[in-house]
């Protein structure tokens, strides 16, 4: 678990810090128009996710015939080699090309989860789970910063042959350290996603973990890409518009690495669905004072208590697929549901600027508590009551 903790913490902080350095790196290769170096890097960046939510199923079909381990090595290796590639490219249309397969090729994180929650006995899931989602926070939250220094410090090519020997150390670490406990099933005995769907006693229950998948990230990114435009808002004067933003964005992940081990292993104790449904809530009564603040230090401070309750709800949703699902389709679904993220991560960035823009800054904090609430009530409604009968647990 700590080797792919330190893994899914390298491939994190490698893949964030392309985001405030690929605009310099656009402009590099020769886009000098501010519009169109917007434009290119939304694409090059977008494309990215929205390639690996539909070729992600299919990494865990192959994870569940040849193991998990497998394919931790296939994107580790993968993603160093295409980001060692990126420095060397001379037109907007290679860049593309190189991020585009990075979209098929990536899948550390979702691989790193499906061996965890296949490993880990089912009693301790909860605080497994959520101790290796603090690595990928972490990454997150250190890959932009690590990111645009280095771009000053040594340029902005070399930082892709950085990013290239991070995930080089991640893939010798991975080879060595981890260890798979993996039997291979025969040809004749694997069964089909379909054929095991209907088999399963409550399938409606897997799709409910996708849709609370997709609207939690949703909701993380129709928030995030406007702080930075908040923040200004609320303090127009200020000199220091990056260091707040940095702030108002360290301020929930700090929140959610330290919160994650702990509600793990509440989740253990007393049900990944009722820590899920008390933090959707939370969340949800959280985004309206956000939507009310005058000053940028309430909003870092309402920040900081958002991020306590985004750190238990990937890792409780990964914890009732870990205890609801056979091992043999673990890799599917937990794909699936890596799909679902990359997918609300692509419409919430979309759907917020969208609000943002028509109604104003202020309204996307009320839109997300009506998803994350509405979210909450469904999940208690059919999550939180039928798992919590006694006959359920039996």
């Amino acid at each position: 678990m700590y080797i792919c903790w330190i893994g899914t913490f390298l491939t994190s902080a490698a893949l964030s810090q392309v985001a405030p350095i690929l605009p310099l790196y656009i402009h590099e290769l020769g886009i000098s128009d501010m519009g169109s170096v917007a434009m290119w890097s939304g694409f090059a960046y977008g494309s990215t996710t929205l390639v690996m939510t539909f070729v992600s199923p299919a990494w865990g079909k192959l994870a569940d015939e040849y193991g998990r381990k497998p394919m931790l090595l296939r994107a580790s290796l993968g993603m160093a080699v295409i980001l060692a590639l990126t420095a060397f490219v001379s037109s907007i249309g290679q860049l593309v090309v190189l991020r585009l397969l990075m979209g098929i090729i990536s899948g550390y994180n979702s691989g790193a989860i499906t061996l965890i929650a296949t490993e880990t006995p089912r009693e301790k899931s909860g605080w497994a789970l959520g101790t290796l989602s603090t690595g990928a926070v972490c990454g997150q939250l250190l890959g932009p910063l690590s990111g645009g220094y280095l771009a000053e410090a040594v340029g902005v090519r070399e930082n892709f042959m950085v990013m290239g020997i991070l995930l080089l150390l991640n893939f010798f670490l991975s080879l060595r350290f981890i260890r798979e406990e993996f039997v291979r099933p025969e040809r004749k005995n694997v069964k089909n996603l379909r054929e095991i769907w209907h088999s399963l006693p409550d399938p409606h229950m897997l799709l409910w973990m996708f849709v609370t998948t997709y609207l939690v990230m949703m909701t993380l990114f129709f928030v995030q890409p406007m702080l930075t435009i908040y923040i200004q808002a609320l303090d127009p004067q200020t000199d220091h518009l990056a260091l707040l933003a940095g702030f108002a964005f360290a301020a929930s992940g700090i929140s959610a690495v330290l919160a994650a081990p702990y509600l793990g292993r509440l989740a253990d104790r007393v049900g990944a669905q009722k820590v899920l449904c008390i933090s959707l809530t939370f969340a949800a009564a959280v985004s309206i004072p956000q939507a009310m603040v005058h000053h940028v230090w309430q909003l870092i401070l309402l920040r900081f208590f958002m991020g306590l309750s985004t750190g238990a709800m990937l890792p409780s949703v990964n914890t009732l697929l870990r205890q609801n699902i056979p091992a043999e389709i673990a890799g599917r679904v937990f794909s699936l549901n890596q799909s679902a993220q990359f997918l609300g991560i692509f419409s919430g960035a979309l759907l917020g600027g969208q609000v943002a823009a028509h109604f104003g800054i202020r309204s996307v904090f009320f839109v997300v508590t009506f998803i994350l609430g509405g979210n909450a009530l469904c999940v208690y409604r059919n999550l939180y009551r039928r798992l919590d009968r006694p006959e359920a647990n039996m």
